[in-house]
């Protein structure tokens, strides 16, 4: 947490020179195609710029700070735990390299709606409006933790700040002001880890054996979320429109190498961010936090930059956030005529749902994505079987398996609010992370199963 005045105003001034470069570098668009779809006369984004597009949108605050957290908290597991996640751009280039060149699909929602029929667009849909809400309000929500505690002034400052700012330069370029922004932005977080990696190394109390054998018991928390991962790995990238619209824009070859090297940098990325948390949590006094913690440790220029860390991978996030908000809105949802200022409005909406879900929702930044995480699952067996075997399945098993994996996120949701304890109750178990395991292989299992059931015959 920033809590000196010189560092608050130092921390808003970097932020607004990175907006002023952005909205230097962000196109005024006025065409659909370039606002929605990033598609400029004479411009093909190549592979180096949908790489750091790609990374920089999933490197975001929310996802630094939960690697730290993770590693804080649960040693080295935790944060491999984190980095499986990011194999996401593995299986999504696996998807998309299906549907797009193997199926000759241009959208998800045209697969979805061919395979499943309305029922089948609305609850994907519904998956993903959620998922770009909580990662606006996940990102935001990190910027106001960044720079003091909840409800402070800083705290609001800073939220309505990066929440302006990056609405601003978004509505003026759509998707083709965030690619362009994201390979700035990228360069500058590329930086400022690598100072902060450099401050870890030379720490005198640097010990990587000691982070390596942080997680002792395989049955720990840490472990357990690693399993979760695993898991849910498969459907995570398809309930991302994020990652999904970006594997739309270049040709095939360019669209493979863009996720593979993406994979890798985004991994390491993760890990590296991850190791700052477990260092710390090794020399964790009693019931300090993680932000204090470092800050005994490497000071306030690291904290310092560390929030800048976090701001400029926020910002970055929310620019491709709303991008893809407006494209599902008007485009793929067709709740307009499509043109850039209807994307505008969609922008302008999202944002404040967002800062609405800031304000009045959690605070718990891990339980969004377990949430998301899990009511994704339902589309694990949709990829094994409609889009990498290309079999055909009866609609009643797409409703059973959307309904299970939803009512498991509620479940979820429920029990880490401290509302029910179900699973407890039933189980035994009382780590939320044991729960989720639970929950992920009941819901993959009924969605498996159903879907086997409801094969139609070739």
């Amino acid at each position: 947490m920033i809590t000196s005045a010189f560092q608050v105003a130092l921390l808003l001034s970097v932020l607004l020179a990175v907006a002023g470069m952005s909205w230097w570098v962000a196109p005024r668009v006025t065409t659909a195609e370039g606002f929605f779809r990033g598609q400029e006369p004479g411009y093909v984004p190549g592979v180096w710029t949908l790489t750091l597009s790609q990374v920089t949108t999933w490197i975001f605050a929310r996802s630094l700070m939960n690697a730290a957290l993770l590693g804080y908290f649960f040693g080295i597991a935790g944060t491999l735990a984190y980095a499986v996640y990011y194999g996401s751009f593995l299986t999504g280039w696996l998807i998309i390299d299906r549907l797009r060149f193997v199926h000759g699909y241009s959208n998800i929602q045209g697969f979805f709606s061919e395979r499943f029929g309305r029922m089948g667009v609305v609850c994907y849909n519904l998956l993903v409006s959620l998922r770009l809400l909580s990662e606006v309000f996940a990102n935001l929500l990190v910027v106001g933790i960044v720079f003091g505690v909840a409800g402070s002034g800083a705290y609001n400052l800073a939220i309505l700040a990066v929440a302006g700012i990056t609405l601003v330069y978004s509505l003026k370029g759509g998707l083709s002001a965030s690619l362009k922004t994201d390979v700035q932005q990228m360069l500058i977080l590329l930086a400022v880890l690598l100072v902060l990696l450099v401050m870890l190394i030379s720490h005198s109390q640097f010990d990587l054996p000691a982070l390596l054998v942080s997680s002792p018991g395989w049955g720990s928390p840490g472990w357990i979320l690693l399993l979760v991962a695993l898991l849910q790995v498969i459907s995570y990238p398809l309930h991302d429109p994020v990652m999904m619209d970006r594997g739309f824009l270049a040709d095939r070859d360019t669209t493979r190498k863009s996720f593979i090297q993406a994979f890798w940098i985004s991994t390491a990325f993760i890990i590296l961010f991850g190791l700052l948390g477990v260092f710390a949590g090794l020399h964790r006094q009693g019931e300090e936090e993680l932000m204090v913690t470092m800050q005994r440790l490497l000071g306030m220029p690291a904290i310092f930059l560390l929030g800048l860390a976090l701001i400029v991978s926020a910002a970055s996030t929310l620019d491709s956030t709303l991008s893809s908000a407006s494209k599902l809105a008007i485009v793929d949802m067709g709740m307009g005529r499509i043109h850039p200022n209807r994307g505008r409005v969609a922008m302008l909406l999202f944002m404040l749902g967002g800062l609405f879900m800031v304000y009045f929702g959690t605070r718990d930044l891990y339980a969004a994505v377990a949430v998301s995480g899990t009511a994704s699952l339902f589309l694990t067996p949709i990829i094994i079987f409609c889009i990498w075997m290309n079999r055909r399945v009866a609609q009643w098993s797409f409703l059973i398996n959307f309904l299970f994996a939803v009512g498991g996120s509620v479940i979820y949701f429920l029990e880490t609010s401290g509302y029910v304890n179900w699973i407890g109750s039933w189980t035994g178990v009382e780590h939320d992370y044991s729960k989720l395991l639970i929950l992920t292989l009941v819901i993959l299992t009924v969605g498996l199963v159903s879907f086997w059931w409801g094969l139609e015959r070739e």
